[in-house]
Order: C-alpha cells, then structure tokens, then sequence
C-alpha cells in the first residue's frame, strides 16, 4: 500500500525520506507542493529530480479525502460532507466574512462525549480520523475556494470545532496542528487557529506543551451540578480541575485568554442567577465569553433563549467588566451552525438506540 504524504508533519516528511535515504531538504520542498500550491501529482514537482519523483510515485501517494456533498447557504456559508471510508463521512464548514475566511474542520467521525444539546454528539461515535482525513479538509477547502473566489489563500483561520472532540485524537490532530502553522504548508499564526475543547484536562496539558494555539473551552454551565447533566465528560473533570488546567494552558497560550463556549438553553441555563454565578469562573481564569443560540435539531428537547434573554444574560457579565460576544448564527439552513454537525456515522456505540430524550424540565437548575 502507498504511503499518504497528508499524514506527515514536517518531521514525519523528514523521517520519511531519510527511511528512503534522501536528504531532509527533500521534505520542506514536497511540504511546499503539497500544502503551499496544493499539488497532488509528482509530476508537477518541477524542482525536485526526476528520478526522485518517479520514485515517490511508486510508493506515495497525496490522496485527500473526498467531498461527497457540497452545500452553500444564502450567507454564503458552505459546508461540505467529506467521505472518509465506506462507513463515515464527516462535516467541514467554510464561513466567510469581511477580511477572514475560517474553516471549522471535524477530528473525530462522530462524537464520545455525547453533549445533551450536540446533534454531532447524537450520532454516536464511530472512530478517530487520520492526520491526513484532518488536514485533508484544509487541502481540500483551499483547492476549492480558491478556484471558485479566484484568491490563492481563501482560508485565514482554522477552527477545530467541527465534529468530534479533538482533544481526545491529538496524536493524529497535532502533526494536522503544525502543518498549520508551518511556513512551508500554511503558515498560519498560532492566534488564528483555535482548538475546541468540552473539558479534557489531560488533553489540555498535552497541547499546552506541545502544541500551543487558541483554546475554547466548551462550558455551557455554571456550576457543576448542572454542567455533570449538559457535558458528561464535567463528571470526570470537575470544574475545579478544568479551571486549573486552563490556567495551567495561559502560561504558554499565544492568547492572554480563554475563550468560554456557551450554548444558550432556554429555561436550562439562561438565567441571570447563572451569569452571575460565571462571574466567579471568570474571578480564576482570564476569559472571555462567547454566547452561542442554540441551533435546533429534531427531537434535541431544547429551545433557544430568546434574543431579550441573551441581552439580559450579557449584560450581568459586561457590568462586572468581562468581554462578551454573542455569535451570530451562519449556515443553519444547511445544518452547518454550532452543534448541527451530523455527518454519516457508522455508530459503533449505539447511542441512538439506547437514548430517551431528555426533558428541559429535568435540566433546570
């Protein structure tokens, strides 16, 4: 079987060619084709000998993973369904805006963690996806869009916060994560591409060392009674621990911050007694927050906090002094917005047929 290229970081290339016994140099200018001018054919590696390029030929190959849907909403919003085996495809998003372009990118077929309001999580889980399914969705996207837009570089920031939780594959996300930031696949800054996390502070730890970028933690609750019952994974690291693992990551963030995901729950967790209650949260960690709509699913048990709400909920945060964005929802008529994600998921946990729905009444607190 050859051997796909798109899982080698700069290192992995190195190591590559070195097994094959060439000179590492060989590894930046085959980053260079591959990532900066997104080649996928030897042949058009034309300062590389041709000896060389018959050679990988015969023994690599750059094979992407394939879009099998594309989808654009009327804010110009795209998602794309990426097939990556027989059994699972997976989601990646392209949000565009004045002066930036970001791609949410999907790390796992599916989702462990099984968040209440998540349709990603519905789906169950399936299996972790490869460096080069990961980094597949970036290659694929710029190819893309720069043909469609006409620019060479279409894409500013990367978001992993399509589906799966990352923090749980980084042995496949982090090489993806460096060939990000490598001057020589897509340079870009640290500051522009963000991890998304629900809460997995061994992860945490380890992308702090090796990996630093933007991190957003998935909170969505204030406390832990209620966030045990919102984010599962809350029940094996508590609040107490996540905040001190999100202190621990600001030593080495390339942000003075974190970013605080909340998703707004009608009647769950809206209220200005649980904003309130944020501002002892935001008393230990440098943060801000962003307030997420919820976005329906069918059959998710959960409304939307009306827009008055939300105000109201902000407000109690910015008069204590904290910055408070509310984002604003793109793509939901294509099932691309936060926490819509769902994808085709050979569901190895069988969660959907062991699920009752659960009753908003339940979750208030």
């Amino acid at each position: 079987m050859k051997v796909n290229l798109l899982d080698f970081d700069r290192a992995g290339l190195e190591r590559y060619f070195a097994a094959i016994g060439e000179k590492p140099f060989r590894a930046r200018q085959v980053l260079h084709w591959i990532h900066q001018r997104g080649a996928s054919d030897f042949a058009a590696m034309t300062d590389i000998a041709k000896s060389l390029r018959t050679r990988l030929a015969e023994s690599a190959e750059i094979r992407p993973p394939q879009a099998v849907g594309d989808s654009t909403a009327a804010d110009d919003t795209r998602k794309w369904l990426i097939k990556v085996d027989g059994a699972n495809a997976v989601d990646a998003v392209f949000i565009p805006e004045t002066g930036r372009g970001t791609l949410c990118v999907s790390s796992q077929a599916g989702c462990v963690l099984d968040c209440a309001f998540c349709s990603t999580g519905k789906q169950g889980f399936n299996r972790n996806l490869s460096t080069a399914e990961i980094i597949g969705q970036l290659w694929m996207a710029n190819r893309v869009l720069g043909r469609r837009q006409g620019a060479e570089r279409p894409i500013t920031n990367v978001v992993l916060m399509g589906m799966g939780e990352p923090l749980l594959n980084l042995d496949a996300v982090l090489p993806a994560l460096h060939l990000m930031l490598d001057d020589d696949a897509y340079g870009l800054s640290r500051r522009r591409v963000t991890v998304s996390t629900s809460g997995v502070v061994p992860g945490m730890d380890r992308l702090a060392r090796e990996c630093p970028v933007a991190l957003a933690v998935s909170l969505h609750a204030p406390n832990d009674s209620l966030r045990d019952r919102l984010v599962p994974v809350n029940r094996k690291y508590p609040l107490r621990d996540l905040l001190a693992a999100c202190r621990r990551y600001l030593q080495r963030a390339p942000r003075d911050f974190i970013t605080f995901e909340y998703v707004m729950l009608d009647g769950v967790n809206d209220s200005p007694a649980h904003a309130r209650e944020l501002l002892a949260i935001a008393a230990r960690v440098r943060c801000k927050f962003n307030l997420i709509p919820f976005n329906p699913f069918t059959d998710s048990g959960f409304r939307r906090s009306s827009p008055d709400c939300m105000r109201r909920f902000a407000e109690v945060l910015q008069q204590a002094g904290l910055t408070v964005t509310t984002r604003k929802t793109r793509g939901e008529a294509i099932d691309a917005a936060c926490g819509q994600l769902a994808g085709e998921v050979a569901d190895r946990t069988r969660r959907g047929a062991r699920r009752a729905p659960i009753p908003i009444l339940e979750l208030n607190s």
